[in-house]
């Protein structure tokens, strides 16, 4: 590993490779890191990186406390201890981690934002740092934006049959809005991409405005927010409507100003794609009325609001059948009676519960799951909801209208996975709740 220019790093495609065959599971990584403890910085700091490459992990934690510091790696949306680093060496890596990413090596008081390519053969793996000032030293958390993690197409996003029906009608459509909702890290970015990616031709222009742009996509004319410039979101979809595009994606509703700027594209013969952040499909009208939009404006203007989270998949190398007590069975049933008549629910016969075996693996390292897959609800805005939404309504009350639809909840999906042996009850409840 060898900085080549201001904020690249150079890993020989030979030596990345080598390594992420090394580094299969979570204890392969520890005893590297521990081997290389007084090996050269830059070599510790390549055995984290490929490691966290190798069992794709979203972020790399490194958090000082009073003798030792903590190295987790986030794997799955969930945190994972790998291996306790020494004061002295976390030092010459802060450095180090400073260094490329552009960082003020002097600064220790304030929290600092930065970035670094990997370069490895023709591929590049841009890695941002946050450094933010602690009680025993310098946190630092290291996002990993690997260009595979965000391949995912639409018919592998994991929506029921009759979502995806009704999503590729949406994405037809020549104007209106789309919107995904949920908290932050619950993959909506990825699921507008795979929108896009599933839509984009020679045909039609697309242009993005993101905060930051996370992932470059061929086909795409993306542009990033510069606040500094005057270029937020607001203005710069102004600018945006005015290069012609027939599809634009905004990255992030935030305020009123943008809101009602994608909107106005929205009924001026745009599709225009954006996130908010709301708890269900349903709380996607009310957070709108609280920015201070007009009814008359939300409920022309949206086609489809979709909420999501992520669970994880259970290992298929080690999960166990799981045998449900006839309390489980009894509830199992219960939830499955409250599903819309026009879904198709599987009978007990089918079922197929399985659970995690809590011992070692060396697919999943012991962990029990081993990727992850949406689970979703969408409400379309049709005619009656469109009038509902002019009385400014609850969150209870588009809940109750759009049951009409037929849709399922977000719960629904993931008992539909559960019983279909892709995730467990277990994991459905930590994402979810009870």
């Amino acid at each position: 590993m060898e900085e080549t220019e201001t904020g690249t790093v150079q890993v020989s495609h030979e030596r990345l490779e080598a390594l992420r065959k090394e580094l299969v599971a979570l204890g392969d990584i520890k005893e590297r890191v521990k081997g290389a403890f007084y090996a050269k910085t830059t070599e510790e700091l390549e055995i984290i990186l490929a490691g966290a490459l190798s069992v794709e992990a979203s972020d790399v934690h490194l958090e000082p406390h009073a003798d030792s510091v903590r190295l987790r790696f986030r794997m799955d949306g969930v945190l994972h201890d790998i291996i306790e680093i020494p004061i002295k060496i976390y030092m010459l890596m802060l450095s180090r981690i400073k260094l490329v990413s552009e960082l003020k090596l002097n600064v220790h008081d304030r929290a600092q934002d930065g970035r670094f390519t990997i370069k490895t053969g023709g591929a590049e793996i841009e890695v941002r740092t946050s450094v933010l000032p602690g009680p025993a030293g310098e946190n630092i958390v290291l996002r990993v934006l690997n260009p595979k993690t965000i391949g995912v197409s639409f018919s592998n996003l994991g929506m029921q049959p009759w979502t995806v029906a009704t999503m590729e009608s949406e994405l037809k459509k020549p104007n209106g809005m789309i919107l995904t909702t949920g908290p932050t890290g619950s993959g909506k970015t990825t699921t507008l991409y795979a929108f896009i990616q599933k839509i984009i031709s020679q045909e039609i222009k697309i242009i993005t405005i993101e905060d930051p742009i996370e992932y470059h996509i061929v086909g795409l004319e993306q542009t990033q927010v510069d606040a500094e410039k005057g270029y937020d979101f607001a203005n710069g979809l102004r600018s945006i409507v005015r290069q012609d595009p027939d599809i634009i994606l905004v990255g992030e509703i935030r305020d009123f100003d943008t809101a009602e700027t994608a909107m106005h594209a929205a009924l001026t013969g745009h599709l225009v794609f954006s996130t908010l952040h709301t708890n269900d499909a349903a709380g996607t009208i009310p957070r709108l009325l609280d920015l201070g939009v007009q009814p008359a404006i939300i409920a022309p203007a949206i086609n489809a609001a979709l909420a999501q989270r992520l669970v994880r998949r259970l290992c298929n190398e080690c999960k166990i059948k799981q045998h449900l007590t006839a309390s489980q069975t009894q509830e199992m049933k219960k939830a499955l009676a409250a599903f819309p008549k026009v879904t198709t629910v599987p009978d007990e016969k089918s079922w197929t519960v399985f659970q995690t075996p809590k011992k070692s693996c060396g697919s999943c390292s012991g962990i029990g799951y081993k990727g992850r897959i949406g689970i979703f609800e969408i409400i379309l805005i049709d005619e009656r909801i469109e009038a509902l939404i002019l009385k400014r309504p609850a969150e209870t009350e588009i809940k109750k209208e759009a049951a009409t639809q037929g849709q399922t909840t977000m719960r629904q999906d993931g008992l539909l996975k559960v019983l279909a042996g892709i995730t467990d009850l277990a994991e459905l409840e930590r994402v979810i709740g009870t």
